[in-house]
């Protein structure tokens, strides 16, 4: 089947914004409250510690999701993400997030006034909006809430915030300890902010621990039998197509990298799974 290799990154050219390396920093429940206060601008009471890449699909039929940094305060539910490339229908993803939140935080039989104040904010290495014509709107942060369209004095008052921060602005950005921060996410350089810096330092620190060394070799393997399992079954998806339409055997399989055995082998079956379907 056609070669595409995944290459993660090693341990050593890892920065503060790579997958696994954001994680485990925030992992510390001090350093996770520092980044929600600076950030939003709230008073972190209490941190339960946070859950890393927290996993919630409250029905067997739903589309589970994979949270980055989910903790929750005495009377607040953050989710923290951090996004290094574009992604499809990003406003989508924050609401599907956002009501498995809901659905995860209330149990059965309570009543709707117990849902906790909701935050979802996204640190983003791009800017995540521009105006359709592929021209960036360029703004540090991009804040949304429920607000009635008629009168802007109502507010829906759902306890739900939305904030996407675009670091590649960070000379926009007016408050001095975000536009630090941000800096650090687009460049690197920590400069002379502290928190950078401790941030900077403790992936310094992690990149020598063992214990991190074998949990992020072992991510990237589950990652590469992921991606690997997907490419499989986009094969087989292209080939049923090609033959479908058509195409012979041996085109499909020059194609697709594959034996003429395989092709047979995943015609055969999908031929026998739509008799099935129809009996």
């Amino acid at each position: 089947m056609a070669n595409s290799i995944y290459r993660p990154k090693s341990v050593d050219q890892l920065t503060f914004t790579d997958n696994g390396m954001f994680q485990a920093v925030l992992h510390e429940p001090g350093v996770c409250a520092e980044l929600v206060e600076r950030l939003l601008g709230l008073r972190i009471k209490k941190v339960e510690y946070p859950e890393l890449e927290k996993t919630i699909a409250p029905y067997y039929i739903s589309k589970g999701v994979r949270l980055d940094v989910y903790l929750k305060d005495v009377d607040k539910i953050i989710n923290v993400e951090l996004q290094s490339q574009p992604q499809e229908a990003l406003g989508k993803r924050t609401r599907y997030y956002q009501s498995m939140i809901d659905c995860d935080s209330l149990i059965k039989g309570d009543d709707y006034a117990k849902l906790k104040e909701s935050y979802i904010l996204f640190i983003c290495k791009y800017d995540p909006f521009n105006n359709g014509s592929g021209q960036n709107f360029g703004l540090s942060r991009y804040t949304f809430r429920n607000v009635c369209d008629e009168e802007k004095n109502v507010n829906l008052d759902d306890k739900c915030l939305k904030v996407m921060y675009n670091a590649t602005a960070y000379k926009k950005e007016r408050d001095e300890k975000v536009r630090a921060f941000l800096k650090f996410v687009c460049t690197n350089d920590p400069g002379e902010d502290e928190y950078s810096n401790n941030l900077f330092a403790a992936v310094e620190k992690l990149k020598d621990n063992e214990k991190f060394r074998q949990e992020y070799a072992a991510m990237n393997i589950h990652e590469m039998d992921l991606r690997r399992e997907a490419k499989k079954e986009k094969a087989i998806e292209d080939a049923r197509n090609f033959y479908a339409n058509g195409v012979s055997v041996e085109i499909i399989a020059k194609s697709l990298n594959m034996t003429v055995e395989q092709v047979k082998e995943i015609v055969n079956d999908g031929e026998s799974e739509a008799e099935a379907q129809t009996n």
